[in-house]
């Protein structure tokens, strides 16, 4: 299953542009989801049924100095009476529902980018969308027996000059444990999964 690219016209335009992306959510599904995907994640078994639904956005933005190329959101009206049932009615349009989550990718990046890119801005919109725990550490479901899910702050935020300066935190110090040891996945198996590397390595 070809790694997923967004359409043309899903490309950068004077404004912001944006398109429901279905194929996204059918290949995060079938690669990352699934255990025999050619990139299965156990990390994402939560979301197996989760109500997701995926986003082009024609560009990414600037947000705090730098450049945001993906989002992962609950989905949440912060307003009433028509701006709320209009904005209802846009998701509606998108996807035929509102969905819990909504993740958005940056098309001009993802269409450009390389495959183990994709994936690695595809993942990390995933590990936002986490399960709750109880204070025991147990994953919590709700009362239908799905995972009960919320949206999760990224498990280091650093600086660079404090961990150089001072040494690394218990987060950090994972990260770079994680880091020092070999990719579980392989970039053969990025390339398989998301297709367009198999024409370099061939």
């Amino acid at each position: 299953m070809l790694r997923p690219l967004p359409p043309l016209d899903s490309l950068p335009y004077p404004f912001s542009l944006h398109r429901p992306a279905p194929e996204v959510w059918e290949w995060i599904d079938h690669q990352l989801l699934s255990e025999d995907g050619g990139i299965y994640n156990p990390d994402h078994e939560h979301l197996r049924d989760a109500d997701i639904a995926v986003l082009w956005a024609s560009s990414g933005f600037e947000k705090a100095g730098r450049l945001v190329l993906g989002q992962a959101e609950s989905v949440m009206f912060r307003a009433g009476g028509w701006q709320k049932a209009r904005q209802e009615q846009q998701m509606i349009q998108w996807f035929g529902r509102v969905p819990a989550f909504l993740i958005t990718l940056a098309a001009d990046y993802c269409a450009n980018c390389s495959d183990a890119e994709f994936c690695a801005l595809v993942e990390h919109e995933l590990y936002h969308i986490a399960q709750k725990t109880d204070e025991f550490g147990a994953p919590k479901f709700k009362q239908d027996g799905t995972p009960s899910l919320y949206l999760k702050g990224h498990d280091v935020e650093e600086f660079v000059g404090v961990v150089r300066r001072y040494g690394a935190s218990e987060e950090v110090q994972q990260l770079i444990d994680a880091a020092s040891n070999p990719p579980e996945v392989a970039k053969i198996n990025i390339a398989r999964a998301c297709g367009t590397c198999l024409l370099k390595s061939a």
